[in-house]
């Protein structure tokens, strides 16, 4: 290896160690994550070649959030109301969040909680993007369409990395250059001057990469869907609005409304159903997808290196602990078994648990909506007493609906936590070759679709008070799911949050999106639908987030607890994660903030409100 790419692999190694990127052994899995040709003379940074594939390794870092045991994204479904931790069988996971979610605790594992995974790989994907568009020069290029996509590609990458972060953490170091030595002097920069920049930024990407790409890569559809999100988060509502109309009416996004791809013949199914097969998702004739993560059994380095394992995460652990009515052992997991709902529905341990408002308070009203309908959503009744051993002891109860209460009330279930809960089995429906007993295989994901456009676009129109075109965006996602639609006089955010919910369960940030709402209500002072209003004075003390989380769910705060004893709990200054220690311990030479309400806020300064521009920026 010549010495220049020595010093620079030295250096992005101390970047990485300097920011916690990894908890353990930082400098073997910062290695061993990188493809073993990277670093190689034969793929220079200075090719067009070598910088498309620091953008590819940063657009991996942003797609593996569905994948693996324990996922990221369920992080952000357990730090919002549509979901908890549903492990109760151990202290550690994420329940008891006052206790648990300290700077210094483990912040990256399936066991806690994934907080440091987002840390650390969106600081890794910031570290690829920024030595991208410090390099772009570097490079000679076949054409300038070349190098605008490959720059604005980095754009919209780094742009997606900061935009989670600033809503998951609040003010973050903002590095926008290539970091060629160990550096300890990172200080925090105000989170609006982080998403002032960026904005500057996705404006100028719109135009540079194509406005049709592969699946898994970035279009200009992406940059728009982005760009609105920052746009919201600005509180810039003309601009939110002007760059989802721009993505809604640009033609090449659609919403999916009749039956299409492989299920189409399946008389029993809808185009919701259709929409979420794995083989469906990625067509050339699906327009609802934007921006997807590409992983397939046949491709064997695909960014995620995982199956989803979603009827492992977030299907409820129903094939123990519930009983017949006649105390006997109803279910069984067995491959084997005469009905087989293993098969059906995966082998599931409730680690992603849906909440009530998530899996029957929204669905209330739900008369014909395709979402709730037998065969897409499974009710835990939907489920039948299967364990052989009942028939082998002509158990009259073998073969029946699963019952949860005795007439006396008396539950049926040792752990309604775990093992009962309701779920929408047409996303969670991943076929899994690999197991005998399933845990949802690999499929590709959507990142970005078009409905949750629409959706940008009603919360926009609704901060600017035009409520009549908010319905009209809510009543197109809604019509394709043949729901009723709402009336514009009943939208606030309430309704907008609601169909997000019922939408993009186990697709969006949840508390990404619900922090960014929350981060609106404080700067604008407008009064919430509960009465309230906020400020950013004293935004970790009270805040729309929280209010919103403790007004309808039912397990923070509220005493329950699991049966391995651990108390659900939750404070507002949650809406901000903890900045891992070991990222500020270790930035010896200047100050790292701590986010309000954890141990070493009290030694912050003020971040920087300034963004100093790289000298060979573009």
């Amino acid at each position: 290896m010549n010495k220049e790419l020595y010093t620079y692999r030295k250096a992005l190694l101390g970047l990485t160690c300097v920011f916690a990127l990894t908890f353990t052994s930082c400098e073997e899995e910062f290695l061993d994550a990188e493809p073993q040709s990277f670093f190689t003379p034969g793929n220079a940074l200075n090719t067009p070649d070598g910088l498309a594939s620091l953008n590819n390794n940063a657009l991996a870092r942003l797609v593996s959030e569905f994948y693996g045991d324990g996922a990221p994204i369920i992080t952000e479904n357990v730090f919002s109301e549509v979901a908890v931790e549903g492990t109760t069988d151990k202290s550690g996971p994420a329940q008891d969040l006052n206790l648990l979610i300290l700077p210094d605790a483990n912040l990256n594992s399936s066991n806690t909680n994934r907080i440091g995974w987002y840390w650390n790989l969106f600081y890794e994907g910031i570290k690829f993007t920024n030595t991208v568009v410090g390099r772009i020069d570097d490079a000679e290029f076949d054409s300038d369409e070349q190098r605008a996509t490959i720059l604005g590609k980095a754009y919209f990458l780094r742009g997606y990395f900061y935009y989670r972060l600033t809503q998951q953490f609040g003010d973050i170091p903002f590095v926008l250059e290539e970091v060629k030595e160990p550096k300890l002097d990172f200080v925090s920069t105000s989170r609006i001057t982080i998403l002032e920049k960026i904005q500057e930024d996705l404006n100028a990407a719109v135009s540079m990469v194509p406005e049709v790409s592969d699946k898994g890569d970035v279009s200009k559809g992406a940059v728009l869907h982005l760009l609105t999100k920052v746009n919201l988060a600005l509180t810039d509502f003309d601009a939110a609005i002007a760059s989802s109309s721009q993505l809604i009416e640009g033609g090449q996004h659609r919403l999916m409304t009749n039956r299409f791809g492989a299920t189409a013949g399946d008389a029993t199914k809808d185009v919701t159903w259709d929409l979420h097969r794995p083989q469906n998702k990625s067509i050339p004739g699906n327009t609802e997808g934007i921006l997807m993560s590409i992983s397939r059994l046949e491709f064997e380095d695909n960014g995620s290196r995982a199956p989803t394992s979603i009827q492992r995460q977030a299907v409820p652990l129903w094939w123990r602990f519930i009983n017949t009515p006649d105390g006997q052992n109803g279910m069984s997991d067995a491959p084997d078994a005469e009905i087989n709902q293993v098969f059906e529905y995966g082998r599931g341990i409730g680690r992603n648990r849906g909440t009530a408002y998530s899996t029957e308070q929204i669905w209330k009203d739900a008369n014909n909506d395709q979402r709730f309908k037998d065969g897409n959503w499974v009710q835990m009744e939907d489920f039948v007493y299967n364990a052989p051993s009942l028939k082998e002891a002509g158990n009259s109860f073998y073969g029946k609906n699963l019952e949860l209460y005795l007439p006396d009330g008396t539950p049926l279930c040792s752990d309604t936590i775990r093992n009962w809960f309701d779920f929408p089995h047409y996303k969670f429906s991943i076929p899994d070759p690999l197991n005998v007993k399933p845990q949802g295989g690999h499929s590709d994901w959507y990142v970005f679709r078009i409905a949750e456009t629409h959706l940008l676009r009603a919360e926009a129109y609704f901060w600017k008070g035009n409520l009549a075109l908010a319905a009209e965006d809510i009543n197109a996602v809604r019509r394709r799911a043949e729901a009723d639609d709402v009336m514009a006089s009943d939208v606030n955010i309430d309704v907008i949050l609601d169909e997000r919910a019922r939408e993009l369960y186990y697709e969006e940030p949840r508390k990404t999106e619900l922090a960014r709402v929350a981060f609106i209500f404080a700067m604008t002072g407008q009064t919430a639908y509960n009465g309230e209003t906020y400020s950013m004075d004293n935004f970790s003390q009270k805040n729309f987030w929280y209010d919103r989380i403790m007004e309808v769910t039912d397990f923070y705060n509220k005493g329950v607890k699991t049966i391995h004893g651990d108390e659900y709990t939750m404070s507002p200054y949650h809406v901000l994660w903890p900045v891992p220690a070991s990222a500020i311990n270790a930035n010896t030479q200047a100050r790292i903030n701590q986010n309000e309400g954890y141990p070493g806020a009290e030694l912050n300064i003020a971040p920087l409100t300034t963004v100093s521009e790289p000298e060979n920026d573009n």
